[in-house]
């Protein structure tokens, strides 16, 4: 069923679309929600329990705070690269999706990957650390058949583009990618006594993560809002305390 501006009125009780700013429509077996790019204005949306297989639609409403999917039929979760750019977006809900798979764990690191300024995913509150570990443990998504692509796949930055076609570890940039990187952003190479004392192999295999994590890092940084930007700032102070505690520990024992 295709949701329609007949249906949009009378469940917001509005008489313009781009006035709506509330819409439940929980349980009307939808299919179609092409209707949401006529609602610029729209912060909270309820789609949960219908039949919506993908989210182009939203990715006009630039209000959107507040968003409930559960139990529809949203099939990858490439389909979230339409929510990137909605810079206002805090809660989302998207559980039992095919999207979201076999693994919960998996499935929510690389949410939070992709949609880091999320405050709660799933009726649960995104913790911090969640946030950190979603860098490492989330999987980079790609969306086949979008506009800049190479090979079916979006045109990405020379670091993401390798962390998402490198099978096996995720950190394995070659050298080429690793100074493409440091180009983009004006980045030095870490000096050698930043790390400790390996055997060779091991400390090249520590330098070139190290240069990699900070690289894809700051590379996202570029396309963050301030608000995101203060998150971020939050986030690296907090950690620069941790640090500095356990080290006037270790110094103390």
């Amino acid at each position: 069923m295709k949701l329609t501006r007949k249906m949009v009125l009378s469940k917001a009780k509005a008489s313009e679309l781009h006035s709506v700013r509330k819409l439940n429509c929980w349980g009307s077996r939808l299919t179609d929600i092409s209707i949401c790019r006529e609602m610029p204005s729209l912060e909270v949306i309820t789609l949960s329990v219908n039949s919506v297989s993908t989210l182009e639609p939203l990715s006009q409403c630039r209000q959107l705070s507040e968003l409930y999917l559960r139990k529809n039929r949203v099939p990858s979760l490439a389909e979230l690269l339409y929510l990137k750019d909605l810079p206002r977006l805090r809660v989302l809900w998207l559980a039992e999706n095919p999207c979201c798979g076999p693994d919960p764990h998996l499935y929510r690191m690389t949410v939070l990957r992709a949609l880091p300024h999320l405050q709660t995913l799933d009726n649960q509150t995104v913790a911090e650390e969640e946030l950190s570990r979603a860098l490492m443990e989330g999987e980079q998504i790609t969306a086949p058949g979008r506009e800049g692509t190479r090979n079916g796949q979006p045109e990405l930055p020379c670091a993401l583009r390798a962390t998402a076609e490198t099978q096996g570890d995720p950190l394995s940039f070659s050298k080429e990618e690793a100074s493409c990187v440091q180009g983009q952003l004006c980045l030095k190479p870490p000096a050698r006594d930043q790390f400790p004392a390996f055997s060779q192999r091991e400390a090249m295999k520590s330098h070139k993560s190290r240069n990699n994590i900070l690289a894809a890092i700051l590379l996202l940084l570029q396309d963050l809002d301030t608000e995101e930007l203060e998150a971020v700032h939050q986030t690296v102070v907090s950690r620069l305390q941790a640090l500095h505690k356990q080290g006037l520990q270790e110094d103390m024992e």
